[in-house]
């Protein structure tokens, strides 16, 4: 007897609850692709006056990444409307069931019913890209500024800055170079950037790649001139290294005029002019004299490009001493004794 009057109890508690908020799908697209990232809304109707917010539990998706658990959120008149955005992950994709509950201001022992939403099955399309894909999905995708530079005696370093819309920027990768990364990334739902770097074999003369344009429903390729800058090697102009092949020209035109100075001086004995020759061979001096070599620390990490927390490809064992070829406000650009190029923090230098 009191086993059925438990469970006449547990039937009829549901008969008390109150549904107050309604929510439905809206918005969903018909099709998506496979990386992209997109967004469905959330219609919602609350009988509640006084709610304090709308809560939502999702469960059941598949193929799906949630990118924001607190949704972009649009009143209009009595409706409230929740943007949700998700990556699509995998070949096949389901949106997640919902509960939708309500939490109100006011102190009420009254318990309020969720309302339930399944989630559909979605239309995913996988693409078939050839080998020079990005693995980029955007509706957007531009080239900022790139530099290519030598990195050693086989490769060359290619640096691109690149934003994106709707893009999951951050997923950036490419086959058959020597080294890849990623040295800074802003990013969100809509708008993103990206500074890349890639190491290339020195013989190409093009690095090409393709992104796949959603707005355009097709592959979009972009292609990058190969043309060595010896004088910089990242894509910020605010760290490009002081220019010592300048330097290197204007000595030799100090020590062209200093030698012709000589020979035009003792042509005409007039040996007391010689005192002019100083200042061009002096020149010359404080040039080479201005620490080609450098000394760096055991320990000192020596990094790929000229950024705070870029890539560290080595770390000096012991103290080295190096070919100084240029520097920026907080990094010495640096020859390794295998000819590849690095840069070190000013702090990591020490005395010779």
């Amino acid at each position: 007897m009191i086993k059925l009057l438990l469970l006449t109890l547990l039937l009829l508690i549901p008969l008390f609850a109150n549904k107050v908020v309604y929510t439905k799908y809206t918005e969903v697209p018909q099709r998506v692709v496979k990386g992209e990232i997109f967004n469905i809304t959330l219609k919602t109707l609350s009988t509640v006056q006084n709610i304090d917010g709308v809560n939502y539990n999702f469960k059941n998706y598949q193929g799906l990444k949630i990118l924001n658990h607190i949704p972009q959120r649009e009143y209009r008149g009595k409706y409230i409307f929740d943007k949700f955005f998700f990556l699509t992950t995998r070949n096949s994709a389901k949106l997640p069931d919902i509960n939708a509950s309500v939490e109100s201001y006011m102190e009420s022992d009254t318990e309020y019913e969720a309302s339930f939403v399944a989630g559909e099955k979605l239309n995913v399309i996988t693409l078939n890209p050839k080998k020079n894909f990005s693995n980029i999905i955007a509706d957007s995708f531009e080239l900022v500024e790139y530099k290519t530079t030598a990195f050693d005696n086989k490769h060359n370093i290619v640096v691109l800055v690149a934003t994106a819309t709707n893009s999951d920027i951050k997923s950036m990768k490419f086959k058959g170079v020597f080294k890849q990364g990623i040295e800074s990334s802003t990013s969100s739902y809509k708008e993103s950037r990206i500074t890349y770097f890639v190491v290339i074999d020195k013989r190409k003369e093009n690095f090409s790649f393709s992104y796949f344009n959603l707005k355009r429903n097709r592959f979009t390729l972009i292609n990058i001139p190969i043309i060595v800058d010896d004088d910089s090697v990242v894509a910020q102009s605010d760290l490009k290294p002081k220019n010592q092949s300048h330097d290197r020209i204007k000595s030799i035109i100090a020590l062209f005029i200093a030698f012709i100075a000589i020979v035009v001086i003792f042509m005409r004995k007039k040996y007391i002019y010689l005192i002019f020759v100083i200042f061009p061979i002096a020149y010359v001096i404080s040039i080479y004299a201005a620490s080609k070599e450098i000394c760096i620390k055991e320990g000192s990490d020596i990094h790929l490009l000229p950024v705070d927390n870029g890539t560290i490809f080595e770390t000096t064992t012991s103290e080295y001493h190096l070919t100084q070829e240029g520097s920026v406000e907080n990094f010495i650009k640096v020859k390794l004794h295998n000819n590849k190029i690095g840069w070190v923090k000013n702090e990591d230098s020490c005395s010779i």
